[in-house]
């Protein structure tokens, strides 16, 4: 527990410091953390979406070309002790009808980065946490935030509206689903045998059920809010594995 030293006024000033950078939302793993989450060795194939019609025109997501990046700030009195972050999938699995202009995909919490330095610099992030930092970043992530061992995919469905540029989507994260207006920027290729889409929305932990990670009474916190930015690429020939639901199925 706590050693019997006694010591000066600046010395105690200077270790609450350093507790405080510790317990912040870069918490570093504790001596004997929980067994890590089991991850899949094969991604299962994502179900056909039920929109699905024979003979449909289907590209598949391309998991190798695709990012979806989440980026949450830091927030509390204390803010300056702690880090903003970037999470980012590179797994991400499904499908896209243009035709009827409709999309299905969904990726695992945890086979998602975190903090890359590449995305850190991309997001304007100043700070670089260190290695214990990271790690400690993604257990509080996927075990004391979102109980990703219990859900461990977040699913995307969307659907055009009348503006070309705009779907409406239902997201669901931590058993909860949201509806979300979603602006989206599409290049289709002129076969339309391929396409690329990407956007961007902000979310709050909250409406999904999660309360955000904090310590010190809240004098370290996660904000709410976070920003989520996608860039997806799609084609119609993709068949390697967990890229997504099967044509015809």
């Amino acid at each position: 527990m706590f050693s019997q030293n006694r010591r000066p006024p600046s010395a105690i000033r200077t270790a609450f410091l350093l507790a405080c950078a510790v317990l912040a939302s870069c918490t570093p793993l504790p001596p004997a953390p929980a067994p890590a989450l089991a991850v899949p060795a094969a991604p299962a194939a994502m179900p056909a979406p039920a929109w699905q019609q024979p003979g449909m025109q289907l590209l598949h997501i391309v998991p190798a070309e695709s990012l979806l990046t989440i980026t949450v700030r830091r927030g509390g009195a204390l803010a300056r002790l702690g880090h903003d972050h970037v999470v980012a999938s590179r797994t991400l699995q499904g499908v896209v009808a243009p035709a009827p202009g409709r999309a299905q995909f969904r990726f695992r919490l945890d086979e998602m980065s975190v903090d890359e330095a590449s995305l850190r610099q991309a997001a304007g992030l100043a700070t670089t946490p260190s290695a214990d930092a990271i790690a400690g970043t993604r257990h509080n992530m996927l075990v004391r935030v979102l109980d990703a061992e219990r859900y461990p995919w977040v699913s995307i469905e969307a659907r055009r509206t009348g503006d070309q540029q705009e779907f409406d989507a239902d997201i669901t994260l931590h058993g909860v689903t949201r509806a979300v207006r979603l602006p989206v920027r599409i290049e289709q290729a002129a076969d339309g045998r391929s396409l690329q889409a990407s956007g961007s929305l902000l979310l709050k932990q909250s409406d999904f059920g999660i309360v955000p990670f904090a310590v010190l009474g809240g004098a370290m916190a996660v904000q709410d809010q976070m920003e989520l930015a996608f860039r997806i690429t799609a084609r119609q020939d993709l068949s390697a594995p967990g890229s997504g639901a099967s044509p015809g199925r």
